[in-house]
């Protein structure tokens, strides 16, 4: 006999759950946080019913699973009839056209607030990044949720966030009724790859003199958790997630066993600068300030609500540098198995720094000659 239709099993287990709690979408569904996430609302006791919407179909068969692209108009229609959504259907990937990735994560984000107030959704998810509170020297240490927003647009993806906040904060004007609640992770782990996460690739750690790093984890577990009670409101407004305290950049060096090469930021950022405009790395300049200043948060909001992360910075850590075993990557950039070999620690660097040289160099030269 064959197995029943996916949309009939889940319209069968529905019947199983709980008919007092929410029904919640969730955008982006089908891989990373929203898989997970999908995954951890379809066993909940405390969720009806779980609409999953992506480009593709997951894998998890007790959801009602729509294909489509967020940015489609359509999935107003699809959302009738959900209480909350959580949207994750975000690009941030390092290797994806800049202009590409702001239209898509703009947009996209645009279409499911106007489509979500359309529908009747009474409370909209996003999920940013603590990095919008800006890297700064200046930065308290724990910044506070409340703390203004002093990131800019120079790191990879944060103008997106920066944009995202924007819309999340004005739809509420916009769609009275709507209600949006924001929750900005600290450093993410868990099968992510990030500028922050490739700093653990390369054979020394780069630190900027006069700087003092401070590193503050999310594992991808603990960010599922809090949104899920975002899901479930127990917890609202804008609120930051991660790992109680932080780490200084010496106890990252001694429980890495990763030893640093300290350059001067004149040099540090300007090689970041030519590196990322000739194209030899994925990551701009701006990524680098999030390696130098502090910018860990407080998760109050969080344990005002009862919630705890299952795990510290130093398993976070370990969990990462676990990851990242195997790979090579200096300045953002990935190398192979035989180019990292041949070109050791600081030599890669020196390698890649003397190529921009020589870049600058050639473009002297042909303006010479005309």
């Amino acid at each position: 006999m064959s197995s029943p239709d996916p949309q009939v099993r889940a319209a069968r287990n529905l019947s199983t759950k709980s008919s007092r709690g929410p029904v919640v979408a969730v955008t982006g569904a089908a891989s990373g946080t929203g898989a997970l996430l999908t995954r951890r609302l379809a066993e909940s006791d405390e969720v009806k019913q779980v609409v999953a919407m992506d480009e593709r179909r997951g894998d998890v068969a007790d959801a009602q699973w729509h294909i489509l692209d967020v940015r489609d108009p359509a999935i107003a229609e699809k959302l009738r009839g959900a209480d909350v959504v959580v949207h994750l259907a975000l690009d941030l990937d390092l290797e994806t056209d800049a202009a590409a990735r702001s239209a898509y994560n703009v947009r996209g984000t645009q279409t499911v607030l106007t489509a979500a107030a359309a529908a009747g959704v009474h409370r909209v998810v996003l999920c940013t990044s603590a990095m919008v509170y800006g890297a700064l020297a200046d930065n308290d240490i724990p910044l506070s949720e409340d703390a203004e927003l002093r990131a800019t647009a120079e790191a990879t993806g944060v103008g997106d966030l920066l944009e995202i906040e924007r819309l999340g904060r004005r739809a509420p004007r916009a769609h009275p009724g709507l209600n949006v609640t924001v929750v900005r992770p600290a450093i993410l782990v868990g099968g992510t790859d990030t500028a922050l996460t490739r700093y653990f690739e390369s054979p020394r750690l780069l630190v900027v003199a006069g700087t003092r790093p401070t590193w503050q984890f999310c594992h991808v577990d603990d960010l599922v958790s809090a949104l899920e009670y975002a899901a479930l409101e127990k917890v609202d407004g804008e609120f930051a997630v991660g790992c109680d305290g932080w780490l200084e950049q010496d106890e990252v060096e001694e429980l890495s066993g990763i030893r640093r090469m300290e350059l001067p930021s004149a040099v540090a950022l300007g090689a970041a600068a030519r590196l990322h405009r000739i194209g030899l790395t994925p990551s701009p300049a701006g990524d680098l300030a999030y390696t130098m200043h502090p910018w860990v948060v407080s998760v109050g909001r969080l344990h005002d609500a009862g919630w705890r992360p299952q795990w510290t910075n130093e398993d976070v850590l370990a969990e990462l540098l676990e990851e990242v075993a195997g790979r090579h990557t200096v300045a953002g950039r990935r190398l192979g198995r035989k180019d990292a070999t041949a070109a050791g620690a600081a030599g890669a660097t020196v390698a890649l720094l003397g190529t921009a040289a020589l870049v600058r160099r050639a473009r002297r030269a042909r303006r010479g000659r005309i």
